[in-house]
């Protein structure tokens, strides 16, 4: 085990490159809109800054994770954070919309091992009563890092007025991190024989590029996106190459001094598959929290130059509960934080379409969501992928945070398609609730004769179109009326109804993140079983 001096320099370092890293992830989404107009494109090619990024941490993920294993944490930190810092800086720099895209991807390959390396040196070098709380900080400054990007991307555009500095800022911490990871890290690995397997390695990189590419080109229509080529054609091929991997690192693995890319060994283990499947469901969930900017501008009524902020309160309650993972891991094992975490996180996101109608409920049931997120974030799924684990722990480690993000890639598909959904059904309620709505509106207001009057005509007009009124006949109404406060009490009632809609769209998104922590449990409860089975076995194959 290492020494407590060389276990602190290898704390900070790791946690200030998962910071840094995931930081860029988020900080993107306050100046996607600058850098559009900077090199004049559409905002759908200018959302490929996000997808190339997306594309890239899929593709490195399980290939830096197995590299670790091989070649040392130690030497592929030091790789990645000069990647990151290389891409950092070409983005800063980019001539052209196409040359920005190709910095992106090298920033991706560069920050999506960090997480992973700093997970497994950790589980490699640190005393077992204390992984847990490594790993909670870890998962802290991760998940804090998502949240607070946007945040402080827009801080910082608004204090600079420059979206350079978004990425420049990078630069100077990659190259102290790198110094200092030569200086204080120790080199942790699990050394393994035989050549890398690089026919392996092309194989794996095209069937994830194949698949998350097809997955992010699924829109809110989800079932309907599947008829499309671009969706279709490219899971289908994705899944033909993994299924040729799989037989290609099958036959691999039975020979000697081999090292397959793909721990085939571990995907056949049931109580391994479910553990991913509860990081996909995580995925899912983590991606509730996209939404909430979205959710105070148009249910509470909080102006979309501040929304984002109100994502804070979660933030800090995410890393409290990372923290918390950690501790709960220590105490009661992973397994119980997990279902602690699927419970917190589903009261948390239930309560948005139950009980939140002021701000302060939304404060409260943000930051319970948010310790349930945060919990599941850290220590527990990455000792459970890697229990038992003599080796291949980045591959391990990997593997969780590639299903993880499957998860964050589908899951903003879906919630989008309930508030579309939410949305579309705003010219019904017009049509049943607007009058009631537009009557007791009346009632408060102190108008005058003459717009009563008007108001009788109204409802003259509408009663002659059979009662009923909808979106584009309520714009109509608003133009053609002359009483000033009458105006404003039917804007006000309109307005009511779209609060209406988009209280039912996010009802809906939200009441699915609350599933998916139900589904959590679930799958918890499945994997105990499959757990101690696999415990008896290993203990049969040591005895």
């Amino acid at each position: 085990m290492a020494k407590k001096s060389s276990q602190f320099w290898a704390l900070l370092l790791f946690s200030i490159g998962v910071f840094m890293a995931q930081l860029d992830n988020g900080i993107i989404s306050s100046a996607l809109t600058t850098i559009n107009r900077y090199y004049e494109v559409t905002d759908n090619w200018g959302a490929w800054g996000i997808t190339i990024y997306t594309l890239g941490l899929a593709i490195s993920l399980p290939i830096v994770g197995k590299l670790s294993d091989r070649y040392g944490r130690k030497k592929l930190f030091a790789i990645e954070i000069a990647l990151f810092g290389l891409g950092s800086t070409l983005v800063a720099v980019s001539p052209s919309f196409g040359f920005y895209l190709a910095a992106r991807f090298i920033q991706a390959l560069g920050g999506g091992g960090i997480f992973i390396i700093g997970n497994s040196h950790i589980l490699s070098t640190v005393e077992p009563d204390k992984q847990a709380k490594y790993l909670g900080l870890l998962g802290a400054m991760n998940g804090v890092a998502a949240v607070l990007g946007p945040n402080i991307g827009s801080f910082l555009l608004d204090l600079t007025g420059n979206w350079h500095i978004l990425f420049l800022i990078n630069v100077p911490i990659a190259i102290v991190l790198l110094v200092l990871a030569f200086m204080k890290l120790e080199e942790s690995a699990d050394p393994t024989p035989g050549r890398l397997d690089l026919l392996g390695t092309v194989l794996l990189s095209f069937a994830i590029l194949s698949i998350m590419y097809g997955l992010t080109n699924i829109d809110i229509d989800f079932w309907a996106s599947f008829r499309r080529l671009e969706v279709s054609g490219f899971l289908g091929a994705g899944i033909v190459l993994f299924v040729a991997l799989m037989l290609y690192e099958s036959a691999l693995e039975r020979k000697e001094n081999s090292d397959p890319i793909l721990p085939v060994h571990l995907i056949r283990q049931p109580r391994f598959l479910m553990v991913l499947l509860i990081g996909a469901l995580s995925g899912g969930i983590l991606a509730g929290m996209i939404f909430i900017p979205a959710f105070t501008e148009n249910v509470l009524g909080i102006s979309a130059e501040k929304s984002g902020y109100w994502m804070t309160p979660l933030a800090l309650a995410a890393g409290i509960g990372a923290g918390m993972g950690g501790i709960l891991v220590s105490k009661r094992g992973p397994i119980f934080a997990v279902l602690v975490s699927g419970l917190i996180a589903a009261i948390g996101f239930a309560l948005f379409p139950l009980w939140i109608e002021m701000k302060w409920q939304f404060v409260v049931s943000s930051m319970i969501a948010g310790v349930g997120i945060g919990v599941i974030l850290g220590a527990p799924l990455n000792i459970l992928v890697t229990e038992g684990l003599r080796s291949d722990k980045g591959s391990a480690l990997a593997s969780l945070s590639l299903l993880r993000q499957v998860g964050m890639t589908i899951a903003p598909t879906i919630y989008a398609g309930f508030i579309a959904r939410g949305y579309a059904n705003l010219g019904n309620l017009f049509k049943t609730d607007f009058q009631e709505v537009l009557q007791a509106n009346v009632a408060q207001a102190s108008l005058s004769k003459e717009a009563l009057g008007e108001l009788a005509q109204i409802g003259q007009r509408m009663a002659a179109g059979s009662g009923a009124v909808n979106a584009d006949q309520m714009n109509q109404m608003v133009g053609s009326i002359q009483d000033p406060g009458l105006r404003d009490v039917v804007v006000r009632s309109a307005a009511e109804m779209t609060k209406r809609a988009a209280e039912n769209g996010y009802g809906g998104l939200y009441w699915s993140a609350a599933i998916l922590g139900v589904l959590i449990i679930g799958a918890t409860l499945i994997l105990v079983p499959l757990r101690q089975k696999a415990a008896v076995a290993h203990e049969g194959e040591t005895g």
